[in-house]
């Protein structure tokens, strides 16, 4: 299992865990990659928090969404939804984020179905996430459960996938490359 660590912002403050704890364990558990989100503070909180993150973490830091930061990360992961902010069609979108993020940097976006992983193979990408694999509490609104459906469909996919929604460390899988945990990594 390669560990790609999920550092909320929301769920830290919920459970009184400082930045610099999440990352000590994120750390102590193997991350290869910690991704940093807030859906809630500016952009200045913001980049405060990778300034925190890349002083205590020598691996790869994603922003999600803030894609305005990434002189601060090595790169920055968007939804579906948020692509649709940028331009309704997903190709147009990718093509302005990588125009704005540069070549050498990390671009990732999440998948939920077939179709979705499909879709980015067409795509400038290095990354997909991939799911959601099951439930999870941190998440209210998701409506696709992939379950045991996810491997055969991130086999479809030639990017490395992430697996994402639920995750916990003891899951398998043939063709996933990163285990996404966030509040796993608290348990």
């Amino acid at each position: 299992m390669r560990l790609y660590a999920l550092c909320d912002q929301e769920l830290l403050e919920s459970r009184g865990i400082s930045l610099e704890k999440f990352i000590e364990i994120a750390i102590k558990s193997g991350a290869e990659i910690i991704q940093y989100r807030n859906k809630n503070a500016n952009l200045a909180f913001k980049k405060q928090q990778l300034i925190k993150i890349r002083k205590l973490f020598s691996g790869y830091l994603i922003i999600n969404d803030s894609y305005e930061l990434i002189e601060f990360c090595d790169g920055v992961h968007v939804g579906q939804e948020d692509l649709k902010i940028i331009d309704a069609d997903i190709k147009n979108a990718v093509k302005v984020l990588r125009t704005l993020i540069k070549s050498d940097k990390i671009l990732g976006i999440s998948t939920h179905n077939e179709v979705e992983v499909l879709q980015a193979n067409e795509l400038d990408l290095n990354y997909i996430g991939l799911g959601a694999y099951r439930d999870t509490s941190t998440k209210k609104d998701i409506k696709n459960v992939l379950g045991d459906s996810m491997d055969a469909i991130a086999s479809q996919s030639k990017h490395l996938v992430a697996a994402i929604g639920g995750v916990k460390k003891s899951d398998c899988f043939e063709n996933i490359t990163y285990h996404v945990i966030g509040s796993g990594l608290l348990e």
